[in-house]
């Protein structure tokens, strides 16, 4: 009897085998392109927020470039983590973060925030950012940040200063010069910027740190006098008055609002993104309306953005660490 080479592999139960082997050989399908699908901005803050203003607009200009609606969702909640895990379990290039620089603050201030900002985020841009105010009354005997400086070391704990609250950026700018200065100054936490500043006109505080925009108000109008503002080099918006960095080695705090993308989100996609938004750093009613807040409109890519991080988040530890702030 004749034996083909066929029959022989089914007595051996090599025919399926033998028959399936092109498509082991077969090209694997191509994804699709990104985007093929709306992209959602995941603000992790309650709507109407500062930082919801220059997300809506990046995401109207990237709608355009990308071929596919750009959504803002508003998530608050514990802080601004919620919004930051929802975007590290999605896990889905679609879905963005853009957020303020609390992610590297909730990492020092929460015993879980529920993500790592190394192992679980994305760095795409950094998109702005403004140092604060060191705020007195005019007629406060503080006269400069020299003499805050001497009259802090010389009666420690005497001064105080309000801020929006515990873990807040405007506390941990005060926390910073606490610790770079080695002086002691007293924390009075209030419910948002608003009731800071109202205990800082009744007399109820020696000083307050709040954002530019709501400094450059009373600033203007001489209501209130400018002690410092909290970067390592002075602001554009208020040249005459001196930066906490020209006194104090090592000092230096900004609020800055950035993108990220979740942990594996592809290198080109990336790049794509820091590529379309970096033409809305100028020449656009948000760049103007950043000035004249205090703030600089950067969206420069990854890169500062990941430098940044890399600086802040141990710096953060350090500080809740050095100036006993209870972390949650």
């Amino acid at each position: 009897m004749h034996i083909t080479r066929r029959h022989a592999l089914a007595g051996l139960g090599l025919a399926p085998l033998a028959l399936a082997a092109p498509a082991l050989v077969r090209p694997a399908l191509a994804q699709p392109a990104w985007p093929n699908r709306p992209v959602r901005f995941i603000v992790p803050f309650a709507a109407g927020g500062p930082v919801e203003v220059p997300a809506r607009f990046i995401a109207d200009a990237l709608g355009g470039k990308l071929g596919q609606p750009v959504v803002v969702e508003t998530k608050p909640g514990a802080g601004g983590s919620l919004g930051v895990q929802a975007v590290v379990q999605a896990n889905d290039p679609h879905t963005l973060l853009f957020t303020t620089s609390s992610v590297a603050i909730l990492p020092a201030m929460m015993a879980n925030p529920g993500y790592d900002p190394f192992r679980d985020l994305v760095p795409i841009t950094m998109v702005s950012e403004a140092p604060m105010v060191l705020l007195a009354k005019p007629d406060h005997p503080i006269k400069d940040l020299a003499d805050l400086l001497a009259r802090a070391k010389a009666r420690p704990g005497a001064i105080s200063y309000g801020t929006s609250g515990v873990g807040s950026t405007t506390h941990l700018g005060g926390a910073l010069l606490g610790v770079r200065a080695g002086i002691d100054l007293l924390h009075v936490p209030y419910r948002g910027a608003g009731q800071a500043v109202n205990a800082l006109y009744a007399g109820d505080t020696d000083l307050l740190v709040t954002g530019t925009i709501e400094a450059l108000t009373h600033v203007r109008d001489g209501r209130l006098k400018a002690i410092a503002v909290t970067s390592g080099e002075r602001a554009s918006s208020l040249p005459d008055v001196p930066a906490i960095g020209e006194a104090v080695p090592g000092y230096a705090m900004t609020i800055w609002y950035a993108m990220f993308g979740p942990r594996n989100m592809p290198e080109e996609v990336v790049q794509r993104l820091a590529r379309e938004v970096a033409p809305l750093s100028r020449g656009n009613l948000l760049a103007t309306r950043m000035e004249e807040s205090g703030a600089k409109l950067l969206l420069d890519g990854p890169a500062r953005l990941t430098e940044r991080l890399r600086l802040e988040v141990p710096q953060w530890r350090e500080v809740v660490a050095r100036a006993g702030i209870q972390a949650g």
